[in-house]
């Protein structure tokens, strides 16, 4: 089973073809050919579940200057520059200048070779989409801005290059939701992690989010709201998607209760209710409340309903952890999972690191029905109740802590491994078997070196490569654990 998004994924983004203007007296045709490579580029682009906008060929200074309003209208969240002919870097300058929205030149010409004994200027000039983009990446570099990447390939039948158009496509939906995201956050971080602390302020200026912050108050009001009916639909839903096994190895861990069911259900709804009526898009959290208060039994009790909401595209995270849950979001919005992680104890006989945690978890990316238990206790928090047990899929693995630098700016961890079948234990929270390259031990002595978060998302697939590249286009820095010897 799979749970449902809240709200799609989507982004905005804009086409422009660029060509040189003095080709098309000479040569009849070649501007409406232009158009249709232009076109069918679009076509590619719109197959991806995006809202583009076309705003056709620049072919002049004055036709850049005239788009630059445009695009800077459009609040657009990525923009392909089709590079369908050779163009004069004049048709890009000011718009590299200017636009603080990332920009990729595509390179994709129709033929696979020029038929070289039938070859003309006509065929050269329908298939040079590679020849001015070094005047474009080096005109960008004058403007004091990187290079913008490129797509370079065939215009049909090219797999690895509409692989590319889809990465950058995926890359727009993160993007898309990063801007003006409302992330909550109530309480504290726990007590004594020095490397959960960040600066609300930072969110906005790194991501262009807010971070919105709310009281403990508001979800308990809410759950004073909540009807026998909303508790009763939550509980099928609940059991619908979880299994209940008996206790295993575990002495803290038994048969999920009723009672612990009904307080999870109604926190559950509880959850929801607030979370729309904060308009939130996220939402970090910690807090301990007095010992036997309803409060307590409230927010000890969130893990179901989290993992609930971080599933349907609502990330969620425990302790507090603000950048965890902005890691979370983009792994969400590329559609690879992003379930709350740390490192669990390690197996030198076989060369695994357990991967895991208490909650929240993304259930969409378990390997099976996910399991709930009752815990007598929270190791190491207050409470007690329900939690979530699952491993995620076998395959590979990314992971993405954001860290934070002397200087206070974010930076983003990569790591990619394999998640592989066997044994967990038994404890009311998820694990899974992580291998990493060259070995686990060399992998995460390199990890540590290089100042994540203790915790960090967790996803399904190879994609620390995409990250970088949002990380790129937020200007964050980033980098990828090394699996070479």
């Amino acid at each position: 089973m799979r749970v449902p998004r809240r709200k799609p994924r989507t982004a905005k983004i804009g086409v422009f073809g660029v060509g040189h203007y003095n080709y098309w007296p000479q040569f009849e045709g070649l501007l409406e050919e232009m158009h249709r490579k232009l076109d069918l580029f679009t076509k590619k682009v719109q197959a991806h579940d995006v809202h583009v906008t076309n705003f056709g060929m620049v072919d002049d200074a004055q036709g850049a200057f005239a788009l630059l309003e445009k695009l800077e209208t459009a609040r657009l969240d990525l923009i392909f520059c089709d590079m369908v002919t050779y163009a004069t870097s004049s048709t890009f300058g000011i718009l590299i200048r200017n636009l603080d929205v990332p920009i990729v030149l595509v390179a994709l010409q129709p033929l696979a070779a020029l038929d070289y004994d039938k070859a003309s200027t006509y065929m050269q000039l329908c298939n040079d989409d590679f020849c001015s983009v070094p005047e474009f990446t080096g005109v960008a570099i004058r403007m004091g801005k990187k290079p913008p990447p490129v797509i370079l390939g065939m215009l049909e039948a090219d797999p690895q290059a509409d692989a590319e158009i889809r990465q950058w496509c995926e890359i727009a939906k993160v993007l898309h939701d990063l801007k003006g995201a409302r992330i909550g956050h109530f309480g504290h971080v726990l007590e004594s992690m020095l490397d959960m602390h960040s600066d609300p302020t930072a969110f906005t200026a790194a991501f262009g989010c807010h971070i919105v912050q709310t009281e403990p108050d508001d979800l308990l009001a809410q759950q004073r709201t909540v009807t026998d009916a909303e508790i009763q639909a939550k509980k099928t839903a609940i059991l619908d998607m979880f299994d209940t096994p008996d206790p295993g190895s575990d002495p803290i861990t038994e048969k999920l209760t009723d009672d612990d069911l009904h307080t999870a259900a109604r926190a559950a709804v509880a959850l929801d209710k607030f979370v729309d009526a904060k308009q939130l898009d996220g939402l970090a959290y910690y807090y301990e409340a007095e010992e036997g208060s309803e409060m307590r039994r409230l927010v000890t009790n969130l893990i179901v309903g989290n993992s609930l909401l971080t599933a349907a595209g609502f990330p969620m995270c425990g302790e507090s952890d603000l950048k965890t849950c902005i890691a979370m979001l983009i792994m969400d919005r590329l559609d690879i999972g992003g379930s709350f992680a740390e490192f669990h104890p390690i197996d030198f006989k076989e060369g695994f690191v357990l991967v895991g945690h208490d909650g929240p978890h993304h259930i969409n990316i378990a390997d099976r029905r996910p399991v709930l238990r009752s815990l007598r206790k929270y190791h190491g928090k207050p409470g007690s109740g329900a939690s979530v047990e699952f491993k995620i899929k076998e395959g590979p693995i990314t992971m993405l802590s954001i860290g934070v630098t002397h200087e206070g700016k974010f930076k983003f961890i990569l790591g990619q491994g394999e998640s592989v079948a066997g044994p967990v234990p038994p404890t009311g929270n998820t694990n899974t078997r992580g291998f990493f390259k060259p070995d686990v031990r060399t992998f995460l002595k390199r990890w540590v070196q290089e100042g994540p978060t203790h915790h960090f998302a967790l996803g399904v697939g190879h994609h620390a490569a995409t990250i970088a590249r949002i990380a790129d286009a937020l200007g964050i820095e980033s980098v990828i654990i090394d699996e070479r010897l």
